[in-house]
């Protein structure tokens, strides 16, 4: 870990708001350095998420108010997939990593649709402080399709094209899916019964 050692680190800066994640970044980390700390961390169940892109890696300790959000957002998702009757695949904060383009990452949460995938068909990131690497641009490396961003309880969908990400009103996986609708029941501090069962009863409504 010496290579670390000489590298600098941001913290989250005092413009965050009220829940935000902790972040710091370390530059010009080797990709084996990489992977071990990600083995490392992954065999002592450490909660920390490594987002590694071209030799920069910003470490996350999620707040309690993300994962709650984050929790929120997937078993909404999966409510709706079961009303559908879509078949959905969850794949969690599964690490997805490349070597050949140097970039690792663990998504907030994955799925995979129809089919399970290696690389999933979405993934979904919980903002509460500024990434300090740039996910977006992790994810067209690693050829994510489609990217939810939850940031000040909106959701934005990030779909990736020839440029790379290109910003739809919509999902074009889940096409009827209101996603404006599912944003307004991710309540921090609410029930996720609670969450879950009024969410149902808006679909039911609409």
């Amino acid at each position: 870990m010496s290579e670390l050692a000489a590298s600098t680190a941001s913290p989250v800066t005092p413009a965050d708001p009220p829940g935000a994640e902790d972040r710091f970044v370390v530059h010009d980390v080797p990709w084996h350095v990489y992977v071990s700390m990600r083995d490392g961390l992954d065999e002592s169940r450490s909660h920390l998420k490594l987002t590694c892109l071209r030799g920069d890696l910003e470490l996350m300790r999620p707040s309690p108010e993300h994962e709650e959000c984050k929790s929120l957002i997937g078993r909404l998702l999966e409510s709706w997939c079961l009303e559908k009757g879509l078949e959905l695949f969850v794949q969690g904060s599964t690490t997805l990593r490349d070597e050949r383009v140097k970039r690792g990452l663990e998504a907030d949460e994955s799925y995979s649709v129809g089919e399970r995938k290696d690389v999933p068909d979405l993934a979904i990131e919980v903002v509460y402080s500024s990434w300090r690497v740039d996910k977006l641009e992790t994810y067209r490396g690693l050829g994510v399709p489609e990217v939810w961003v939850m940031r000040d309880g909106r959701i934005t969908v990030h779909v990736l094209g020839a440029e790379g990400y290109e910003i739809r009103s919509r999902s074009p996986l889940l096409s009827e899916l209101d996603l404006d609708l599912l944003a307004r029941h991710v309540v921090p501090g609410t029930s996720l019964t609670s969450a879950v069962r009024d969410f149902r009863r808006a679909l039911a409504e609409s």
